[in-house]
């Protein structure tokens, strides 16, 4: 055990040794581990704390969640929206016989929306969605409160005229969020008393629900205030599973409910969509796979060239060192202990041009996480990839210069100046 270590230190003092009284060349040299490492790092903590932006988006939509709608969310260039289009919406009355039917289902809830034009005394906010929902909503979504609370089962049955503020909307209409509670806002002529205030969720990247600037109340009072059976309203229902129900199951016990309750004959195709937001989740997956491929291949270009560098190093180096590995050998130093110190010196070299990667790229997110919208996260596993990486290169560049140490003959080498 202290041999090995002595060799760790010796190793390491002469990887140092070499960092001083060779700066140019060596700095050079590990140029290459540098920009590769800063390349490979950056590149995988950017695209994975977007990934874990984008899935966290996504699971704000509802885990094991199947919204039935009259679109399919597929998308794409080719999207027949001409088979949607005339397809009836979903009902409100079919959220109530999807409750009695269904076994797998935990929750289900109707759900609607408009834009608005929000106002307080002489304040108007445009751009407000105002979000009708029904009692089991936010156990299907998480709507955290900030202040006041949510809505309660007797204003969801009456349909008060009660309602949740978002987080934007409560600072730009009242300049303290927590000076909401008990206000009341208008939209469309009517009025609404601010209950709660949602927490801030920040910017979503895939849609879905902007909560910072809506208004959430019940479906009863959002429905006294708006015709609907105006084709101007999207409504869907969402249905979220039991815990360890296959979405597989819940979308087949739920194709069958919603053609009962329609009723369709065998032969009729479906006249509504089943959308398991699940699969967006594998989508992005799939997506920032093939990302993470594309910028390992560029980042390893810089690694090889890197790799090069380092290896000139280490061969200059045991030309240089001759002399000294044939004293090392003549006074009994085995041929292992020869090649285990140049391939840590190797390795020690290739750690220190990848730190010297690490530091520029959290410099690097620090400054992308002051303008983006999401914060850049080098994670422990990908600095723990870094230095496997450094580690394995400086092996691989070290391997034939401290073989061929390895091998000298003592007495020639002493001789050579």
């Amino acid at each position: 055990m202290l041999k090995l270590l002595s060799i760790l230190w010796n190793s390491f003092k002469m990887a140092m040794q070499e960092l001083r009284v060779n700066k140019l060349r060596t700095f050079l040299s590990l140029f290459g581990i540098t920009i590769g490492i800063f390349c490979i790092i950056s590149v995988l903590a950017t695209v994975n704390s977007l990934e874990y932006k984008l899935q966290n988006d996504i699971s704000a939509l509802g885990t094991n969640t199947i919204y039935i709608d009259k679109w399919e969310y597929d998308g794409g260039p080719d999207y027949p929206w001409w088979r949607f289009v005339k397809r009836p919406q979903p009902k409100f009355e079919e959220v109530k016989f999807i409750k009695e039917k269904s076994t797998l289902a935990e929750a289900v809830c109707y759900f609607n929306s408009s834009g608005i034009s929000l106002q307080h005394e002489n304040d108007i906010l445009n751009g407000v969605a105002v979000y009708g929902i029904t009692e089991e909503f936010n156990r299907i979504q998480t709507i955290n409160i900030a202040y006041g609370r949510y809505l309660n089962e007797t204003e969801f049955l009456r349909g008060n005229p009660v309602g949740v503020l978002g987080y934007t909307n409560a600072e730009d209409l009242f300049g303290k969020p927590e000076r909401a509670i008990g206000k009341t806002v208008t939209f469309n002529g009517k009025i609404v008393t601010v209950v709660g205030v949602i927490e801030k969720q920040g910017q979503s990247f895939v849609g879905g629900f902007d909560y910072d600037r809506s208004l959430i109340t019940t479906y009863r009072y959002f429905a006294s205030i708006y015709d609907m059976k105006s084709r101007n309203f999207d409504p869907f229902i969402m249905v979220k599973g039991k815990a360890g129900i296959p979405t597989t199951a819940l979308m087949d016990e739920l194709r069958g409910i919603m053609r009962q309750t329609r009723k369709l004959s065998p032969k009729t195709e479906d006249d509504f969509a089943l959308n398991d937001v699940n699969l967006f989740s594998q989508q992005v997956s799939s997506f920032f796979v093939s990302v993470n491929i594309g910028g390992a291949i560029i980042a390893a270009l810089s690694l090889i060239v890197g790799l090069f560098g380092v290896a000139n190093i280490m061969f200059v180096t045991v030309r240089e060192r001759t002399s000294q590995i044939g004293l090392k050998k003549a006074i009994g130093a085995k041929k292992r202990t020869i090649l285990t110190e140049f391939l840590l010196e190797s390795a020690f070299l290739c750690i220190v041009g990848g730190l010297i990667g690490l530091m520029f790229v959290y410099l690097l997110a620090f400054i992308l996480s002051s303008v983006m919208p999401f914060p850049i996260v080098i994670s422990i596993n990908i600095i723990i990839l870094a230095l496997a990486l450094c580690i394995g290169l400086g092996v691989l560049a070290g391997i034939i210069p401290a073989f061929i140490a390895a091998r000298m003959n003592p007495v020639v080498a002493i001789r050579t100046k």
